[in-house]
């Protein structure tokens, strides 16, 4: 294996603090929709990983469309990310994946985001914990 980059980020004050970058170019002061006041003071943590997922997810999926000869256009990937507690008192994520992969059959879109999602680094970092359902729009 061969590390491609690093990514890096401090998050202070939890779920409704902040987080930065060292090199500047994030730097986001957190909502929390759990804590009235502070819900929509800026982005909550599961709203910037249904983003992240979703760009990742995307390219998956553009890379399993041409692996399997049906290159796409226009695509589009759209992510639910849900914060789910469990009955242990902890919390868990759900998420869906919606994709739109217009003039493609619907059997042909499935097949493709079932490729993407045996490659997506998202999706294998979520194996065996979060529930993560393909959808096809």
């Amino acid at each position: 294996m061969k590390i491609l980059f690093t990514a890096e980020a401090l998050s202070k004050e939890g779920r409704s603090g902040t987080i930065r970058a060292p090199d500047g170019l994030l730097d986001v002061t957190l909502g929390n929709p759990l804590e009235e006041g502070i819900e929509k003071r800026g982005p909550n943590p599961e709203l910037l990983f249904a983003g992240a997922y979703s760009a990742c997810y995307h390219g998956a999926l553009v890379n399993a469309a041409k692996k399997l000869g049906t290159p796409v256009k226009n695509s589009a990937v759209r992510a639910l990310v849900s914060l789910i507690e469990d009955d242990q008192g902890g919390y868990r994520l759900a998420v869906e994946l919606h994709a739109q992969l217009p003039g493609i059959e619907r059997a042909q879109v499935q097949r493709i985001m079932d490729e993407a999602h045996t490659t997506c680094p998202y999706s294998k970092a979520l194996r065996g914990d979060t529930s993560v359902t393909l959808v096809v729009d």
